[in-house]
């Protein structure tokens, strides 16, 4: 363990690296919160920090009741914009998340051209800028 990094997030950085390694896959359960502290010598309040972590930044999807899940990765659509463009990023407000049908944790971008806004969910989303012309 690395005394300067709290245990919470040491945890959440070796449940997050299972992740990307495909130990853990998408849409598998991890283990019980009470499994997670035995298994890492911590107390359960440690293990609910670091899953908050994982799902704050949208790594992992919790249903109360059943535990936590590897979040599934979504296929992005490369979206292409011409001309001047402001494009942001934000969480969602709880509309927002509800009419996008979006998880816990992902924030949309806000794209405006012109006169249009958009707001899209930014984990299915890849933007393109065209090369200008020399």
């Amino acid at each position: 363990m690395r005394r300067n990094v709290p245990l919470y997030r040491q945890i959440a950085d070796d449940l997050r690296q299972q992740i990307t390694r495909g130990v853990l896959s998408p849409g598998e359960r991890l283990a019980a919160e009470a499994d997670l502290a035995h298994n890492y010598g911590v107390g359960v309040d440690t293990v609910r920090d670091a899953l908050a972590l994982l799902r704050t930044e949208g790594t992992i999807r919790t249903v109360r009741g059943e535990g936590s899940y590897v979040r599934e990765q979504v296929e992005q659509t490369v979206l292409a914009v011409e001309g001047p463009a402001l494009i942001s990023a934000r969480m969602p407000s709880a509309d927002e998340k509800e009419s996008l049908d979006m998880p816990e944790g992902v924030p949309v971008l806000v794209l405006e051209i012109g006169e249009e806004t958009r707001v899209l969910p930014a984990h299915e989303m890849k933007i393109e800028v065209p090369r200008s012309a020399s």
